[in-house]
This record gives structure tokens, C-alpha cells and sequence, in this order.
């Protein structure tokens, strides 16, 4: 129901939404223009949030100016609940983890999860209902102003569901929106935190991007287009080639609906299968000198005669991420903001950082960065 919606036409109304969180994003940065080193990782995740909140549900929760709201410590504590559960088999039965601690916690923080989602989707229906009472011409009326309501995936939810729920229940409408809110943030966060230590690791790419964002946008400071964004070519290959080496989702599962051979060994139908990207996107047969940064690969002359299924960050297939090409659009917004603004330093070595694999491939130490003001273009 929803992948035609995901459509060029409805990226261009998130675009508005992508921009002002990203510039939100700079102010906040700001402050650590040319001071000492800081972990730049918060910063983004918020950013992040506050971007899937406001299309996914149509709710600005300001988690960027509010980092202490119920509603984003909720958020940030579920994940590693849910991370830490997965790694320890005693609390797998119910019975047991709810009577734990982390159980508790699990259950107080769904608990504000829920009660959220569920009022927003109660006051979106009853927009619906006030406008379904509107006589035609004036609920048409509504729609020609400036202050035209921005739509968000909760309402093509909403809509593809008929009067009597059965293409979508209530109930499934919360976890659709839950899903994008879990999905939607904190993988696309941790992917730009990746690529601004690939950037900053690597001056001379840096450079090369600035080069690009100087021939789009000279010394004007206007907002990005979507025109922009697709003339940003070199931005897409360093964002790819940052995927590559650190794919959001490290590890997938799939069961096999028929036997297959790989490599000469048989793997019969009904097998559970892991499917490892972060592996798979380091074979030298299809990326030479796999552990080295170079968005060149994605050049359209070197991709050519590629495996499409040799660079998988995305997953592939029909169980494909739905959300690609607004993870896609929203990385090439936030990093061309941020280096409009600046020129990112960092001192933290590669086996500083420390990598992790938990429901997502992070940075355990954090993104340690420092900020300095970028020349302009004429000068």
C-alpha cells in the first residue's frame, strides 16, 4: 500500500521538513566553531528524529532544542533495551523479562511510545471527520492557502485504510508508524556520522565536495532544491561509498522459500540465513582495495558491469528498504548544510572510534570532530 507513495512528488513536500531541522542542525553546531574536539553523534540522531517525527507522524516534537522530553529519552532508551534483550537468552520468555528491571523500563517506555503515537493519530482523525463534514468547495478552500498542511506517512496510512479497518487496523497503523520511527532515524543517523569522520579523515575528498557545493550554489545561501540535489553527484558517491564500508544494518536474516547453491554447497529450502553487507561490500573481486575510502567506485563508468546485488545497504529484492531514496535525499541535505558551513577536522584514529554492531552498526566512542569556518567561494 504504501511504496507508490513514495513517489518524487511527496519527497519534494519532505524536502521543506529536511531543510529546516538541518539548518536548526547548523545553529546547534555553531557553538563548537573553532573550539576543541566534541562528539558530534547526539547531535545528529536529534536532527534525525525530529526529521522522521514530522513526516512520518506530521509532529514537530523539537527533539533538536529538546533533548529531554519524555518522548526522545523514550525513544533513545528503547533501543538499547530491545539490543540488550536480543543478547541475553534468560530475559527471551516474557514471563521473566517482565518481572526484571529492564523489563519494567521496556514497558514504562512503550507505554509513552504508544501513548504518543496514539494521540497523534486520534487528533489526525479527527481532522479527517471535520473535513469529511466540510461542504466540498470549502474543504478545497482550506487546502489554496500558504498555510497548506503538510501531509506525512500517518496520513496515507490513514487513508489507504477503509471505514470498516480491514486493509488496516488501528493497531497496525501504530506499528507502521512506530516502524518508520525506529527505521527512519537512527540508521540514517548513524550512516552521516560515518561519512563526516570518512570526510574529515580525508581532506582531500573534502575538498573535492566543496568544489561541487561552490559550482551549485556559488555564494548564494539559498535553500536546496531538488534540482540542487540531483547536480550534487560526488556528495551521492561519497555518501554511497561511506554505506559500503559501514552499512547502517550489518546483518539481516532471510528463510530460503527454495534450496540454492552457493559456491558448490547447497543450502536447502527452509534454511534461516544471515546476510552480512558489512562482508559482503569488502570482496575484492568487486571493490579493489575494499578497506579504502574512494566514492570514485560510484562513478557511473566504474559501477558499470557491478553485481546489482554486490552492494546491498539497502537490503534488495522485494523486501527492500521502502525508505531508500528518502534516506538518500535526507543524508545529501544534512551533509550539504553542514559543509556549506563549515570545514570538519578530526584527531580520532580509526581504531579510536570503535565499532559496534548492535541493532545498527555505531560508533562506540562516538564522533569526536572539530568545526572551522569553510572560505567562501570567491575568496
Amino acid at each position: 500500500m504504501l511504496t507508490p507513495t513514495f513517489h518524487f512528488t511527496i519527497l519534494v513536500d519532505f524536502l521543506e521538513v529536511m531543510i529546516e531541522q538541518a539548518n536548526i542542525l547548523v545553529q546547534n553546531l555553531e557553538q563548537h566553531l573553532d573550539k576543541d574536539p566534541f562528539n558530534c553523534s547526539l547531535y545528529i540522531v536529534l536532527c534525525t528524529l525530529d526529521i522522521i517525527c514530522e513526516t512520518a507522524m506530521g509532529k514537530n516534537i523539537g527533539a533538536q532544542k529538546n533533548k529531554n522530553s519524555d518522548y526522545v529519552k523514550a525513544v533513545q532508551s528503547m533501543s538499547d533495551l530491545i539490543h540488550h534483550r536480543q543478547r541475553s537468552p534468560w530475559l527471551w520468555p516474557n514471563l521473566l523479562y517482565n518481572i526484571s528491571g529492564k523489563g519494567r523500563q521496556h514497558y514504562m517506555n512503550l507505554k509513552i511510545l504508544h501513548s504518543f503515537t496514539d494521540k497523534v493519530i486520534e487528533e489526525k482523525l479527527c481532522k479527517i471527520k471535520q473535513q469529511e463534514q466540510y461542504p466540498k468547495g470549502a474543504a478545497s478552500n482550506n487546502h489554496l492557502g500558504k498555510n497548506k498542511e503538510r501531509k506525512a506517512f500517518l496520513d496515507m496510512l490513514l487513508n489507504a485504510r477503509d471505514e470498516d479497518g480491514k486493509k488496516l487496523s488501528y493497531s497496525g497503523i501504530r506499528e507502521e508508524v512506530d516502524t518508520f520511527m525506529f527505521e527512519g532515524h537512527d540508521t540514517t543517523a548513524v550512516a552521516l556520522n560515518w561519512a563526516i569522520y570518512l570526510l574529515a579523515s580525508h581532506p582531500e575528498i573534502q575538498r573535492k565536495v566543496h568544489s561541487e557545493l561552490d559550482e551549485v550554489f556559488g555564494d548564494s545561501d539559498h535553500h536546496i532544491t531538488m534540482e540542487d540535489l540531483k547536480k550534487l553527484r560526488y556528495l551521492e558517491c561519497v555518501i554511497k561509498e561511506a554505506l559500503r564500508l559501514f552499512p547502517s544494518v550489518p546483518m539481516f536474516a532471510r528463510t530460503l522459500k527454495e534450496e540454492c547453491y552457493i559456491r558448490g554447497y547447497k543450502i536447502p529450502k527452509g534454511m534461516d540465513i544471515m546476510i552480512l553487507p558489512y562482508a559482503l561490500h569488502r570482496d575484492p573481486d568487486n571493490f579493489p582495495e575494499p578497506e579504502k575510502f574512494r566514492p570514485e567506485r560510484f562513478f557511473p563508468e566504474n559501477s558499470a558491469g557491478r553485481h546489482p546485488y554486490s552492494y546491498i545497504p539497502f537490503s534488495a529484492g522485494p523486501r527492500n528498504c521502502i525508505g531508500q531514496r528518502f534516506a538518500l535525499v535526507e543524508e545529501k541535505v544534512i551533509l550539504a548544510t553542514i559543509l556549506r558551513h563549515f570545514w570538519i577536522e578530526t584527531k580520532q584514529k580509526y581504531e579510536d572510534v570503535g565499532m559496534v554492531a548492535e541493532l545498527i552498526l555505531r560508533p562506540s566512542k562516538g564522533i569526536w570532530i572539530q568545526l572551522k569556518k569553510r572560505p567562501t567561494p570567491s575568496s
